[in-house]
């Protein structure tokens, strides 16, 4: 929001874009921390809360979104601020979508309900450089690299090669990476799932459950969602639910924190040090509005 506010007191509108997997959907208000009307500070913020929790948002649909979005604000001479933890959905909206055809859905019930210690013997077997890539509890990426393979007969690796669609090279982009202290950040995990229990996050996955919606879907199976659920249905104690959803929590973002510190391109700034946040946004704002 600093740095949205900054362009707007040099005269030039600003607007944030969510970039955050979990904050799209109007459902999980407490549990993805969306921001308050307070704390959005009179800035419009755009793709929050914009999906029902019924219908899945995947990086195609939210890459979709936020391009034509960008390019509205652009037409309007605004400037976007995409901002969130979700690196699959900026690399999509970066550098394209790969063409992968649907997956055979007999295929992926198939795969799906093997252990993930077989899936990940297949995938060794069957793509090894994906396996090679992928840590071995990595259970989604596991499962998704498998059925594109044998749904499709090429690895995911191919067909990513064949991306199209993405902005990276038609915007100026002035990116960031924030990579605060580590015992810092699961000090801040834990202190977050702890006010999220006490304020609404229990009744916001009540509400969900009455809605009766597949727990296959992404948001049933969002961080806190099945702890809280394990409380309500009382096979957890609050307390137990807490400590699940803060070890959760934190690992979530021990995978974040690895992926934008290794993944995005070599030339993007990259800040490991809480206390110099501020002097590095500073440093963006002047290269923006120069």
């Amino acid at each position: 929001m600093r740095l949205a506010q900054t362009i707007e007191g040099a005269g030039r509108r600003a607007v944030i874009l969510n970039a955050d997997s979990a904050q799209v959907y109007a459902d999980l208000r407490v549990l993805s921390a969306r921001p308050s009307e307070d704390e959005m500070g009179g800035i419009e913020h755009r793709l929050f809360g914009a999906w029902d929790g019924a219908t899945p948002c995947s990086a195609a649909d939210w890459s979709a979104a936020a391009g034509q979005a960008v390019a509205a604000l652009h037409a309007e001479g605004a400037m976007p601020v995409l901002v969130g933890g979700t690196g699959l959905y900026l690399r999509t909206l970066m550098e394209g979508i790969a063409p992968v055809p649907p997956i055979d859905p007999a295929i992926r019930a198939e795969i799906r309900a093997l252990p993930q210690a077989q899936a990940r013997a297949a995938l060794e077997r069957e793509d090894a450089p994906a396996a090679a890539r992928l840590a071995p509890a990595d259970t989604a990426r596991t499962m998704r690299a498998l059925e594109v393979v044998r749904s499709s007969g090429r690895t995911l690796a191919e067909w990513q090669r064949e991306r199209s669609g993405g902005i990276g090279s038609l915007v100026d982009l002035h990116p960031l990476v924030l990579l605060p202290d580590r015992e810092w950040l699961a000090q801040r995990c834990d202190r977050r799932f702890a006010a999220m229990m006490d304020g609404g996050a229990r009744e916001e996955v009540a509400a969900l459950l009455a809605r009766g919606l597949d727990p296959a879907l992404p948001i049933m199976r969002a961080i806190g969602v099945r702890e809280i659920t394990g409380w309500l249905e009382g096979q957890l104690s609050r307390d137990e639910a807490l400590l699940a959803g803060q070890i959760a929590t934190r690992q979530y973002g021990k995978r974040q924190y690895t992926w934008f510190r290794r993944q995005p391109p070599a030339n993007w700034p990259r800040v490991e040090s809480e206390s110099c946040f501020e002097s590095d946004i500073d440093a963006l704002f002047l290269r923006i509005l120069s």
